[in-house]
C-alpha cells in the first residue's frame, strides 16, 4: 500500500512537471498519467551522442535537467546548431508519423532524461483516440514555432553574414618568449567569465599593422565557452550608428542580432568621433540606444550581452581605460627566432591549399629574412612566402633570390633612360639585343680569334687577335664598367657557346637539366672563382701570356670549356653566375656603374602573378616569350649590379613595364644597402696586387733585385708576394684604425674595403692605357702582318706625354674617389680612417712611380 502510494505520488509529480515544462501540457490528465507511469529515468554523461540523424527512433526522450545540442550536418556549409533546454521532447513527431530522425543530438553536460519506448507511445495513442488530434495540434504549434525560429535564424544569419568571422585562421606560431607570452595572454582572455550582470570584460588588442590582431581576437572567442555564439567584425572607419544600434523597432541593429556573441571593433582608432560617446557607454555599461527618426521620441535604452573586443594600432587612453584585458601584439622584428617556424607554417598552408610539394628554406634565405625588419609584419611575410613559392616554380629549395621586399624605401636619385629614350627601349626589346649580335657576329668572330691565336704569328706585334685581346678588349672593358656595368656578359662568347652546347645536348639527349647547387655555390663558388683568377694572373706573368698567342687561346678555351660543361650539367648560366673568373671581376667593378637595371617593386608586388621575367613563359600582353633570367635574378630583388648581365630578358618578358634601366649616382648601394662578401673583398685586393705584378720589372729595378727575379723560381716567388701583398697591408692599416679613437668602434674591414674599388679599377686602367694608346693604334699593320702581308698602313699612336698625363689623372682620380667612398661607407671621422686613407695614398704614390 505504501509503495503504491509512493508510485502515485511520483506519477503525480511527473504529470505536474510535464504540464508546466513541456509541450505536452494541452493533453488530458489521464493521457499524461499513462505517459508518466511508463517513463524510465536515464542518466547521460556530457559530450556523448544521444541521437544519430537519419535513423528510425526507438524511444521518446524528455530532457529533465542539463542541456543538449541539436544539429543537422550540412554538406556545403557549417552545421546549424540549436541548444535544447530542460523540458525538450525528442522523437515525438518521428514516432507518431513513423519518420526517420533528421537531426543529431549530443549532450553539452551531464543530463537526466526520461525515456519512453516507441511501442508504448504508439499503444497509448491507440488506447486514447483523442491523443492523435491533440498531438497533431501540439506538433502543428511546434512546427510553427520551429518555422518562426528558423525564419529568425535565417534572417539573423543574413544580417550577420557580411561581418561574420567563421573560424580562426591560424594560431600563434613560434617558441620565443614573445610568442609564449602572447599565447598565455590569449588563453587568459579566453577564460573570462561573465559578471553578475552577464557582462564579460572588454578586450583591447593593439600593435603595429599586419600583426593579424583580428586572428588573435578570433583565437580568444573560439577558445572560450562562447565559441558556439557568432563573432562579427566591423570596420570602425566605415561604421554607422544605425548599422550597429538599429533604428527604433523598424530596423534592428547588429547588436540586436548578435545576442551573446562577440563584437570585434576593428581599427578603433579610425572610429568616427561622433560615435565615441555611444561606444564608450556600450563598453562600460553594456547599454545602447537605437537611433531615432526625426520628430520621434528617443527609444528606450537596451541591454547588450555581447562581448566587446577592440583592435587598435596604438593604445587609446579612453578605450584602454575601460578594457579590463589589454594584449599588445609584438612586432615581427623583435621575434627573429620565430621567423623560421612562421615561414614553414605559411609554406605548409600555401602548398596544402595548392596541392604543391613543400619546398625547404635555405639557410641563406633565412639569414636574409631575419636581417629584414618587416614593416608590415606577418602580412608582409605571408605575401613574401606566397610570391617566393610562385617565383621558384615548385623548386625543392627556396633560396634568398626569390624573396624580395616590396616595402623597402623607394629608390631616390634615379632617372629611367627607357622612358627618356623610347628608341633605346625598342632596341633592347628587339631580337638584335643580344641574340642576333651573339649568333650573327660574336659566335663566328670568336672562332676566328681563337683560330688566329693558334695558327697566326705568336707575338702581339704581328697577331691581330692578340692585339685585339690585350690592347683593345682589356682597356675598353675597364672603361665600360663605370658606365654600363656588366654589359660585356650579355655578349660574352664563353656563355654563347655554353648555351649552344646546352641546346645541342638537350636535342641529342633529351633530359631534365640539374638544378643549381646553390648552397654549395654560395659557399664555395666565389672562392673557386678567386682561385681561378689568381691562377690566370700567375699564368699571365710567368709564361708571358699577353705576348704568346697560343697560350692566350688556351686561356679562352679553358674558360669556354668551363661554361660548356656547366651548361651541359645545369640549367641556365650557372658558370656565369658563380664560377667564371672574368664574370667575377665584372660583377665586382659593376657595383661602381652609373647605370642599373631594376624592377619597380610596387608594380611587381601588385600586378605580377606569373614572374615570367624570372621563370620565363609564353607571351603575355606586351611581354615576349622568354626562357627567364639566365642567371636567376629577379629585377625587383636586385640590390646591386653584381648578378645582372644586362641581357634584358626581364625587360622583354615583363607585360607591366616594371623594368627600368636607370641612371643613378655611381656605386650608390655601396654606402646605402650593400652587403659585403668575403670572396669579393679577396678578389678586389688580388686585382690590386695584379697591377703591381704587371710592373714587376720596374719594381725589381728600383729594389735592385733584377737578377733575382730572372729565373723562374725567383720570378714566381716575387709574383706571388706582389699578388697577395695588398691583403696583409689592408689588414695592418685596418688594425691601426682600431687603435685611433678606440671609443669609436671601427667598421668591419670587409665593409670598408669596398672603398678601394675606384683606385683598383683606375690603376688597372692606367696600366692598360699604354697598350690601348700605342699598340691599339697599330691595328691595320698588325692585321696585315697576321696574314703574312707587309705590315704597312696608318698608325694612330698617342704621344708619350699624353699617355703619361692620362695615366696620372687616372691614378689621382682613383685615389680621390677611393678616399671619398671609404669615408662614405665607414661614416666615421677622418682621423679614425687615416690609416686606410694613408694606405690608399701610399699605394697610389708607388703606382705613380711605376706607371707614370
Amino acid at each position: 500500500m505504501t509503495e503504491n502510494l509512493m508510485d502515485m505520488t511520483q506519477v503525480a509529480e511527473r504529470v505536474a512537471w510535464l504540464r508546466s515544462n513541456t509541450c505536452l501540457s494541452p493533453l488530458d490528465d489521464d493521457v499524461l498519467v499513462a505517459i508518466a507511469t511508463d517513463l524510465i529515468p536515464l542518466s547521460f554523461q556530457a559530450n556523448r551522442r544521444l541521437i544519430r540523424e537519419d535513423t528510425h527512433p526507438t524511444d521518446l526522450y524528455i530532457l529533465k535537467s542539463g542541456h543538449l545540442e541539436r544539429y543537422r550536418t550540412q554538406r556545403i556549409s557549417m552545421a546549424k546548431t540549436t541548444e535544447l533546454p530542460p523540458g525538450s521532447v525528442l522523437h515525438l513527431q518521428e514516432i507518431l508519423l513513423e519518420q526517420p530522425t533528421d537531426y543529431t543530438v549530443i549532450s553539452l553536460d551531464d543530463c537526466e532524461l526520461w525515456q519512453l519506448p516507441a511501442d508504448r507511445l504508439k499503444q497509448i495513442a491507440y488506447e486514447y483516440p483523442s491523443l492523435s488530434q491533440e498531438l497533431s495540434e501540439i506538433l502543428a504549434e511546434e512546427v510553427e514555432e520551429l518555422s518562426a525560429q528558423l525564419l529568425y535564424e535565417q534572417e539573423r544569419q543574413q544580417e550577420l553574414r557580411p561581418y561574420l568571422v567563421p573560424k580562426v585562421s591560424r594560431g600563434v606560431v613560434g617558441a620565443s618568449r614573445y610568442a609564449k607570452r602572447l599565447r598565455q595572454s590569449v588563453r587568459t582572455a579566453a577564460s573570462v567569465l561573465p559578471n553578475d550582470q552577464g557582462q564579460r570584460d572588454p578586450v583591447l588588442l593593439f600593435g603595429e599593422p599586419g600583426l593579424e590582431k583580428d586572428n588573435l581576437a578570433a583565437l580568444i572567442h573560439f577558445g572560450s565557452v562562447y565559441k558556439k555564439e557568432p563573432m562579427i567584425k566591423v570596420n570602425c572607419k566605415t561604421l554607422r550608428a544605425v548599422d550597429l544600434f538599429g533604428r527604433g523597432d523598424s530596423r534592428p541593429g547588429l547588436l540586436d542580432w548578435l545576442g551573446n556573441g562577440t563584437l570585434l571593433l576593428n581599427n578603433i582608432q579610425d572610429l568616427d568621433p561622433v560615435l565615441h560617446t555611444d561606444i564608450l557607454k556600450l563598453i562600460k555599461t553594456g547599454q545602447y540606444q537605437a537611433s531615432s527618426q526625426a520628430g520621434n521620441a528617443p527609444p528606450p535604452a537596451k541591454e547588450s550581452a555581447a562581448w566587446i573586443m577592440m583592435i587598435s594600432e596604438k593604445s587609446l587612453p579612453p578605450f584602454a581605460k575601460l578594457a579590463k584585458q589589454t594584449i599588445k601584439a609584438p612586432p615581427l622584428r623583435v621575434r627573429k627566432t620565430d621567423i623560421e617556424p612562421q615561414i614553414n607554417y605559411y609554406i605548409q598552408l600555401y602548398c596544402r591549399k595548392r596541392g604543391l610539394s613543400k619546398p625547404q628554406l635555405t639557410p641563406e634565405a633565412l639569414r636574409r629574412l631575419q636581417s629584414y625588419d618587416f614593416p608590415s609584419n606577418l602580412r608582409e611575410l605571408d605575401s613574401l612566402v606566397q610570391r617566393a613559392i610562385e617565383q621558384s616554380d615548385c623548386a625543392p629549395l627556396l633560396n634568398e633570390e626569390v624573396f624580395w621586399f616590396a616595402s623597402e624605401p623607394a629608390d631616390r636619385f634615379r632617372w629611367n633612360l627607357l622612358n627618356t629614350y623610347p628608341k633605346l627601349r625598342q632596341f633592347l626589346r628587339s631580337p638584335w639585343w643580344p641574340d642576333r649580335i651573339n649568333l650573327g657576329f660574336t659566335s663566328w668572330f670568336y672562332i676566328l680569334v681563337v683560330a688566329l691565336l693558334f695558327l697566326g704569328p705568336q707575338t702581339r706585334d704581328a697577331n691581330l687577335a692578340l692585339n685585339f685581346f690585350w690592347a683593345w678588349w682589356w682597356p675598353l672593358i675597364l672603361l665600360s664598367f663605370p658606365f654600363v656595368g656588366r654589359l660585356w656578359c650579355a655578349v660574352c662568347p664563353f656563355m654563347i657557346y655554353g648555351e649552344i652546347t646546352q641546346t645541342l645536348s638537350l636535342w641529342l639527349w633529351p633530359r631534365q637539366l640539374g638544378p643549381w647547387p646553390r648552397q654549395w655555390a654560395e659557399r664555395w663558388g666565389g672562392w673557386i672563382l678567386y682561385a681561378g683568377f689568381a691562377a690566370i694572373l700567375l699564368w699571365e706573368e710567368l709564361w708571358h701570356l699577353e705576348n704568346t698567342a697560343y697560350l692566350s687561346a688556351w686561356l679562352l678555351l679553358i674558360i669556354t670549356a668551363g661554361a660548356m660543361i656547366c651548361s651541359t650539367l645545369f640549367e641556365r648560366r650557372f658558370w656565369c653566375r658563380y664560377l667564371c673568373p672574368i664574370g667575377g671581376m665584372n660583377g665586382l667593378f659593376a657595383k661602381l656603374s652609373m647605370t642599373e637595371l631594376r624592377g619597380q617593386r610596387g608594380i611587381c608586388s601588385a600586378s605580377c602573378t606569373t614572374y615570367q621575367c624570372y621563370k620565363g613563359g609564353p607571351e603575355k600582353g606586351e611581354g615576349q616569350e622568354t626562357g627567364g633570367c639566365p642567371v636567376y635574378s629577379h629585377p625587383a630583388q636586385l640590390v646591386d649590379n653584381r648578378n645582372c648581365v644586362l641581357c634584358m630578358t626581364c625587360l622583354k618578358a615583363c607585360p607591366h613595364r616594371s623594368v627600368e634601366f636607370n641612371l643613378r649616382p655611381p656605386g650608390i648601394e655601396l654606402w646605402t644597402t650593400h652587403t659585403p662578401i668575403n670572396h669579393e673583398v679577396a678578389l678586389l685586393l688580388l686585382l690590386w696586387g695584379a697591377v703591381f705584378v704587371h710592373r714587376l720589372p720596374e719594381i725589381a729595378t728600383i729594389l735592385g733585385v733584377s737578377t733575382m727575379v730572372q729565373g723562374f723560381g725567383g720570378h714566381a716567388l716575387a709574383t706571388i708576394i706582389l699578388l697577395f701583398a695588398p691583403l696583409p697591408l689592408a689588414w695592418l692599416a685596418y688594425t691601426f684604425t682600431q687603435v685611433i679613437q678606440p671609443r669609436l668602434k671601427a667598421r668591419p674591414l670587409i665593409q670598408v674595403s669596398y672603398g678601394w674599388l675606384p683606385i683598383v679599377l683606375l690603376s688597372s686602367l692606367a696600366h692598360y692605357l699604354s697598350l690601348g694608346l700605342t699598340e691599339a693604334g697599330r691595328i691595320i699593320p698588325v692585321s696585315l702582318a697576321s696574314f703574312g702581308l707587309a705590315s704597312t698602313g696608318p698608325v694612330a699612336v698617342a704621344h708619350p706625354a699624353v699617355i703619361a698625363f692620362l695615366q696620372g689623372v687616372s691614378l689621382l682620380v682613383g685615389a680621390m674617389l677611393s678616399i671619398l667612398l671609404t669615408q662614405r661607407i665607414a661614416q666615421q671621422s677622418w682621423l679614425k680612417l687615416a690609416p686606410l686613407h694613408g694606405l690608399t695614398v701610399a699605394m697610389t704614390a708607388i703606382l705613380w712611380q711605376l706607371i707614370v
